[in-house]
């Protein structure tokens, strides 16, 4: 008996999750064999697999929280469809406990994970937001992140909004100024996310559920904390920056109506008497590139000295 819509996983099915679990939790979609197109997709269907465009890859699911999503619309059918959602439990829990077992690529040194690699860094943090689904904090500095990933970001977003989580992000300022960044952080507010910037440098972190802290630890590799009393420590350095950093009305700036351009922003903390290096972490820009705004504002202003460029700026600023 299955419930409308349900497709539950049969052996082979079950099969090539453990499989792909064996492997560390992970498959490219070029990988996979054409025999198995069809199993995949029931995977798919199911959500013990799920697809990240970014890389090409899918990532193996917590059937855990399959279990508790497939079991509530189950129930929601009807109760003749009651004693299917109570057999779920049963039906996954073997893959529960090979999910459980299978290795996870990283060392385990006492209550901190080390997980080198960008990909399986990818791949846990995932595992995480599937799992723990109350509360997601992060400091991000910059705020940049690649244009082809905003599509897995907004729906991870959704899906976990929808479930009753909440998401706080703070970016630096320079997050503003960059277009891409904007964009996303106007969508993802509009689905409820809250994101602040900062006028001071940001470590970067995110902290889910209060109970696991993810930090870098050298390049390409991140610490993954568990330790209790080291995640509220770092709880409490977030909500610390929370306080400090300032709220921005992100679709108004995605519109073109919120923020001076960037070459004015510059202009302002010039007139205001800062360095260009200054200015560049103010900002949270390069200073090359806070050079190139203040090349605009020569042009601007006809200055042919840095010194007169600032003068000028006083002066109107003044006025």
């Amino acid at each position: 008996m299955t419930a409308p819509g349900f497709n539950l996983p049969d052996a082979t099915a079950r099969d090539l999750y453990r499989e792909i679990l064996s492997a560390g939790g992970r498959i490219r979609i070029t990988d996979i064999r054409p025999e198995d197109t069809e199993t995949v997709q029931t995977l798919l269907d199911l959500g013990l697999l799920k697809p990240y465009v970014m890389d090409g890859s899918l990532s193996a699911v917590n059937p855990r929280s399959v279990t508790a999503r497939i079991g509530a619309d189950l129930r929601a059918a009807g109760t003749r469809l009651l004693r299917q959602a109570d057999e779920l439990p049963d039906l996954l829990g073997d893959l529960a406990a090979a999910y459980d077992a299978a290795p996870r690529q990283h060392d385990r040194t006492g209550t901190i994970r080390i997980v080198e690699g960008d990909e399986n860094v990818r791949h846990r943090v995932s595992q995480l937001s599937e799992e723990l689904l109350h509360e997601a904090l992060s400091l991000h500095p910059g705020g940049a992140r690649p244009a082809d990933a905003a599509g897995d970001i907004l729906n991870h977003a959704r899906r976990f909004l929808s479930l009753g989580g909440a998401i706080r992000t703070v970016y630096e300022t320079g997050a503003r100024l960059d277009a891409p960044t904007v964009r996303l952080a106007a969508q993802l507010t509009e689905l409820g996310c809250h994101i602040r910037v900062a006028q001071f440098a940001l470590p970067k972190m995110m902290i889910f559920d209060r109970t696991v802290a993810v930090i870098p630890a050298g390049v390409g590799a991140a610490a993954f904390v568990e330790d209790l009393a080291t995640v509220a420590f770092l709880a409490e350095v977030f909500e610390n920056y929370w306080r400090l950093a300032e709220g921005v009305n992100w679709s108004a700036l995605a519109a073109g109506s919120a923020d001076p351009a960037p070459h004015e922003q510059v202009g302002r903390l010039l007139a205001q008497g800062l360095t260009q290096r200054a200015i560049a972490s103010r900002l949270g820009l390069s200073e090359r590139t806070v050079a190139g705004h203040i090349a605009r504002l020569r042009e601007l202003y006809d200055a042919e000295t840095l010194f007169q460029l600032g003068w000028q700026m006083r002066g109107n600023r003044d006025a």
